[in-house]
């Protein structure tokens, strides 16, 4: 019955509810509550809704960045095009200065964070961590949208 190669292991099932009853870390390493969605809908469910969510919005932002893409590298070959046949001109010390002058801008307000980021980045982080089954289903589906 002790043989390592026995076939007829017996292994235990864990429900990972009740798990997560019984141990508070949960409590701890997500707060006391880990949100509304997480108490109403299977852990299967909230996967299935953030998978399906996320790969929408990675589909979405996949088409749209190659549409932006295309549109700015195609504006771009034209202005190149056009100053090669000499219909435009660049200045460029203006432009070099420009940007400088840009780049000290925003240097300053870089070193001044906004209170508004901040308190957007607090929500969002207390939101991903009330629904995280849901964030990680859509993270995933994200990526499979991009890719697909």
């Amino acid at each position: 019955m002790d043989d390592p190669e026995s076939e007829d292991e017996v292994y235990e099932v864990v429900d990972l509810t009740e798990y997560a009853r019984r141990h508070q870390w949960w409590s701890r390493v997500f707060g006391s509550n880990s949100g509304p969605i997480a108490e109403k809908y299977s852990v299967a469910t909230q996967i299935m809704m953030g998978g399906v969510t996320g790969w929408c919005a990675g589909y979405v932002f996949q088409r749209v960045g190659k549409l932006a893409a295309t549109a700015v590298g195609g504006g771009f070959l034209l202005l190149q095009i056009a100053n090669h046949s000499g219909y435009v001109q660049v200045d460029w010390k203006k432009v070099e200065k420009d940007v400088n002058k840009a780049k000290k801008r925003l240097k300053k307000k870089a070193n001044k964070a906004a209170p508004e980021i901040n308190t957007f980045i607090e929500e969002a982080t207390d939101f991903i961590k009330r629904n995280i089954v849901v964030s990680s289903g859509f993270v995933g589906g994200f990526f499979l949208g991009l890719a697909s």
